[in-house]
């Protein structure tokens, strides 16, 4: 009985390193995602990559507010939060041209494909970026010490 009580009791201490947290969680692939919208006809599965490339926006987007917000909070100089905002914001516009190069690219790999093939790479591309960049934002908000 007493074995037993130790081996519940050392899973139960290491639970919380068996258990990802939900931040770190892996964003969907752009080959994930078009499996998840593969079930529709090119028409249904044109719109279904469309609804979560505008999803992911949403979500970079509060990603982007709660970094400036959590900036605003950090118990950190002046100095240094004013210059981390400026940063951010350049961050941001720099990410937004990336995006938007390596999606076209992404979707240039389709080549002859038929359809909305090209549109479909492309709308895949964009919510893979904005969910892993959404992530980054996330995760640099979570490890700044604030007032």
């Amino acid at each position: 009985m007493r074995t037993i009580k130790l081996i519940c009791f050392g899973l139960v201490a290491c639970l919380p390193t068996m258990v990802p947290a939900a931040s770190t969680a892996p964003v969907a692939s752009e080959k994930t995602l078009r499996e998840e919208c593969s079930a529709f006809s090119q028409a249904g599965m044109r719109d279904c990559l469309a609804e979560k490339a505008e999803a992911s926006q949403k979500a970079l987007r509060r990603a982007e507010e709660k970094m400036a917000g959590t900036l605003s909070k950090w118990d950190e100089d002046n100095k240094y939060v004013n210059q981390a905002r400026t940063k951010l914001a350049a961050s941001n516009r720099k990410f937004a041209e990336y995006r938007e190069t390596q999606c076209d690219f992404s979707a240039s790999l389709s080549g002859g494909g038929a359809g909305n093939a090209h549109e479909m790479g492309h709308l895949a591309c964009v919510s893979e970026l904005n969910n892993r960049r959404a992530q980054q934002l996330r995760d640099a908000a979570s490890d700044l010490p604030l007032k």
